[in-house]
């Protein structure tokens, strides 16, 4: 008993069916239902969970149901570990139990944190974080190690919780919605915009549309090159380092020119976009897609050619394509497993899902190169389409009341959902975010075991998950 939705379309809440959790629990178990969203709403005293789910791979379909749950229920990890946050985290914002939980550890709470412990006298333990060095965001990793030999890697996060998911329930904008993850600008600010567009019943105009979606793949090629540049220099392969940084910039200021931000902050509005992309910009693009695409080209191959390259990143922190489905990984470092998950599927039922195989370190190396081809030609053919007018005018937002909307976006990372449900007022009740890395952080642990610790800086920007998407 579910009910049918597409990507961003609104549906009346009481249109929701409210089943069991009992049936809900066998359908995910035997249909094996891949949960986009898995969440408490408390609704007229009573929590309300919402599960929202799709096929394993390569469809367009989703579904939601719901169901009511009181102080505890009947935990669904055991037949179903992709689920095994998504009830921590039910457990940690409303004490509501998942009884059998195998791993029932705090999400982002710092307080009564166990790391897991070993009586082998030969194991000992490495800390890493929450203080880095340089810039990247506080995260705390806990090696148990025996020698060089990683036996198990736990990731501790929550440090910079900010509130944002309850700061866009009380003052929704899109530019708080831009700002949660700065190298997912785009990403966020698109999935935001659609869900009040849906909510409001507003039609965005094509162009708008097409430099949406423009902006999105200029965002995903940005990212993809400068990881590129950052795994080489990981391996201290510093050439590759110094041409991925160059040509990375050569796309964030193309994006300057565009909308006058380098990562494309101010250029989608609530209704469509505040920048045009006119024939002129529209040549530089190709242009500098063109120029992009070869020293890419040229850099790959040297790289792929270089056997001390390659005895880094080969066979080096392998994901199995099993472990990938089991834990529900998504995004590239899901199709680098060989899953055909992508998001853009749910709006295109022609778009081809690109995969590489292995889940090495390797594997997510060159799926960022196959994303990069892959991107040019998207934007190029969406420039060709680019005519007419932008509406520049702004329209009155009013969110229908006792409503429900999942918008989905295939950010740079992977599945993006934004749910969001209104009240009888039409005011937000709930805002929830499922960034890409809810999902994948977990796929970082088990890449990392048997593996030696001298690669972990390598492992984890094979990955270079969010923190601050997941520190919501």
């Amino acid at each position: 008993m579910y009910l049918e939705i597409k990507n961003n379309q609104t549906v009346n809440k009481a249109d929701i069916p409210i089943d069991s959790f009992k049936n809900i629990k066998k359908d995910l178990d035997f249909k094996k239902m891949r949960v986009v969203q898995f969440f408490v709403n408390p609704e007229n005293g009573k929590n309300r969970l919402y599960c929202v789910f799709t096929g394993n791979e390569s469809t367009k379909r989703l579904f939601v149901v719901s169901c009511y749950v009181e102080n505890s229920f009947e935990s669904i990890t055991p037949i179903n570990l992709a689920l095994h946050l998504f009830e921590r985290e039910i457990y940690e914002n409303f004490e509501i139990k998942p009884i059998g939980h195998p791993w029932i550890k705090p999400v982002r709470k710092q307080d009564n944190y166990e790391f897991l412990k070993s009586d082998d006298m030969q194991t000992h333990e490495v800390a890493v974080g929450p203080v880095h060095a340089g810039i990247i965001e506080s995260g705390h990793f806990r090696f148990l190690c025996n020698s060089e030999r990683i036996n198990h890697l736990e990731v501790q996060l929550g440090y910079q919780h900010r509130g944002a998911e309850k700061m866009l329930k009380i003052a929704p904008s899109i530019q708080l919605a831009e700002s949660i993850c700065g190298d997912s600008t785009i990403a966020y600010a698109l999935t935001f915009a659609h869900a009040i567009e849906s909510l409001s019943n507003i039609k965005v105009d094509k162009k708008s549309e097409i430099i949406r979606l423009i902006a999105l793949e200029l965002e995903r090629i940005a990212i993809h090159i400068g990881d590129l540049g950052g795994i080489a220099e990981d391996i201290a392969y510093k050439i590759g380092s110094a041409v991925f940084g160059v040509t990375r910039t050569l796309v964030i200021n193309t994006m300057q020119e565009i909308c006058g931000n380098r990562f494309g902050k101010g250029l989608i509005k609530i209704d469509g976009v505040n920048f045009d992309i006119d024939t002129k910009i529209g040549e530089k693009i190709l242009s500098m897609l063109d120029e992009v695409q070869k020293r890419v080209d040229k850099m790959m191959k040297a790289m792929n050619n270089n056997t001390s390259v390659l005895s880094r990143l080969e066979k080096t922190a392998i994901v199995s394509i099993k472990h990938a489905k089991e834990i529900g990984m998504v995004g590239m470092a899901a199709r680098a497993c060989n899953v055909k998950i992508d998001a853009r599927k749910f709006d295109d039922e022609n778009f081809e899902i690109l995969t590489t195989g292995g889940g090495d370190v390797h594997s997510r190396f060159y799926i960022r190169y196959v994303e990069i081809k892959q991107s040019k030609k998207i934007i190029e053919n969406l420039l060709e389409k680019l005519e007419g007018e932008i509406n520049l005018e702004r329209q009155f937002v009013n969110l229908a009341p006792n409503s429900f909307v999942t918008s989905i976006t295939e950010s740079w990372r992977g599945e993006l959902a934004h749910t969001v449900i209104t009240d009888e007022k039409g005011n937000i009740e709930t805002y929830k975010i499922k960034d890409p890395s809810f999902n994948n952080w977990l796929g970082l642990a088990i890449a990392n075991r048997n593996g030696q610790i001298s690669n972990f800086p390598v492992c984890n920007k094979s990955f270079n998950l969010s923190y601050c998407g997941f520190d919501l």
